[in-house]
């Protein structure tokens, strides 16, 4: 294939080397350099599969960075077209101001959708924002001998030495972290312990993972419970889980507006009420009759755009979708909207966020690196996405009471 002409001798040689199998993917990054190695694999599996792929190779992304940090085994980029919606005022304690919205989407009308519900929010005076809880969690499990054993680990857990014990040893691992507090859940012989931090300005996952292994040492040291695994999904990361709902997760936003009726005649072309009833049935009772623990019409698509936008790992778009969108009637007759998000895991330093195409949304957002003070940038970030996320349910529920919701999609998703 004429795809290794740009290949020395020696790279051609790790080419055969891979071709053959002699040679893993995950070897080629200690046997030449990294941009080398992208290159190495994806000729190999075009010689491998009889094709040329025609598109991934193409990027501007820091290969030694990505491949320290985001991804195992590279070999090109998958590019996701990036919109822009807005501009969206944002009346929040850390995001201030007007802002336009980086949404990275593959479903046409998304972006539209979500650029009328900013224009609504916008000239109803801008979505009031705040932020309630903001505490990263980590929960291992442990299999004590019996009930006994169980209670008096749970009951040393809630020792104030021990939890200063605890925190100091947490404190070791991290500059910035700070462990809040720990709950404990025993299940007969099993305890699982939720440890909840304070992350500023990262996501937090590696860092409460990190500070959660170093406890783990100090509690068999000890107590002598030893952990059956450091993640016992009572964290719970990445999964729909009524915890979460209820104690929150990461951040724990509320958004709300309160826009004028003729604005909704207006711009959304229907009356207040009906979006009022199209909630209460759709997100409301639908979501209820559905046992989801979700409600709300379309809260993780807004997310997703904007997790990808701006470097956030997508999987956390789970606990988002579990969003609650409310509407009601104001004693005037104008419209009352909110949308809680009880689990939002985001961050403005490490992850997906140094890198070039995410770096510049942030940039956009004004919101890159870490704040000053630290996890000002994460909160500002949340509020805006939450800010978002309130104008896509306002769109997307204004186009179902109006009738609008299918014509949208013929015209703009094809």
């Amino acid at each position: 294939m004429t795809s290794k002409k740009d290949l020395n001798r020696d790279k051609r040689e790790l080419l055969d080397g891979v071709v053959s199998g002699n040679i893993p993917f995950h070897k080629l990054d200690n046997m030449t350099d990294k941009k080398a190695a992208v290159k190495i694999r994806r000729y190999s599996l075009e010689e491998s599969y009889g094709f040329d792929f025609d598109h991934i190779q193409n990027f501007s992304i820091d290969v030694e960075e990505a491949g320290k940090k985001n991804i195992e085994n590279m070999v090109g980029v998958i590019q996701v077209p990036l919109g822009i919606a807005g501009p969206l005022k944002v009346n929040g304690e850390h995001a201030e101001g007007i802002f336009k919205l980086p949404l990275a989407t593959t479903e046409g009308a998304l972006v539209a959708s979500v650029n009328r519900g900013c224009s609504v929010i916008t000239r109803a005076g801008g979505a009031n924002v705040r932020i309630f809880r903001d505490l990263m969690t980590r929960a291992p499990v442990f299999k004590l001998e019996n009930v006994v054993s169980a209670k008096e680990f749970s009951d040393w857990l809630q020792d104030l030495a021990v939890i200063s014990r605890i925190k100091a040893k947490a404190s070791e691992t991290t500059r910035f972290g700070e462990l809040v507090d720990l709950q404990t859940y025993v299940t007969g012989n099993t305890v699982h312990v939720r440890f909840l931090y304070d992350t500023k300005d990262a996501m937090g996952m590696n860092m409460v993972t990190i500070a959660t292994d170093a406890i783990l040492t100090l509690i068999e040291d000890e107590f002598g419970a030893v952990p059956v695994s450091i993640s016992g999904n009572m964290c719970i990361d990445k999964k729909p889980a009524a915890i979460n709902s209820i104690l929150g997760r990461g951040k724990t936003v509320i958004a709300d507006v309160t826009i004028p009726a003729d604005i909704v005649e207006e711009r959304l072309k229907c009356k207040p009420d009906t979006m009022v009833e199209v909630n209460y049935r759709k997100n409301l009772l639908g979501s209820v009759r559905a046992v989801s623990l979700g409600y709300n019409a379309h809260a993780a698509n807004v997310i997703a755009a904007m997790y990808i936008a701006c470097g956030q790992d997508p999987a956390h778009v789970v606990e988002g979708s579990s969003a609650i969108s409310t509407m009601e009637l104001t004693r005037y007759g104008d419209l009352y909207c909110s949308v809680t998000l009880p689990a939002m895991a985001v961050g403005t330093v490490g992850g997906g966020t140094n890198l070039g195409t995410q770096h510049d949304c942030l940039r956009l957002l004004g919101v890159s690196g870490s704040g000053d003070p630290p996890g000002s940038n994460s909160k500002k970030l949340a509020e805006i996405i939450a800010s978002a996320v309130l104008a896509g349910e306002i769109s997307l529920v204004g186009a179902q009471a109006a009738g609008h919701l299918a014509k949208a999609h013929a015209e703009l998703g094809r």
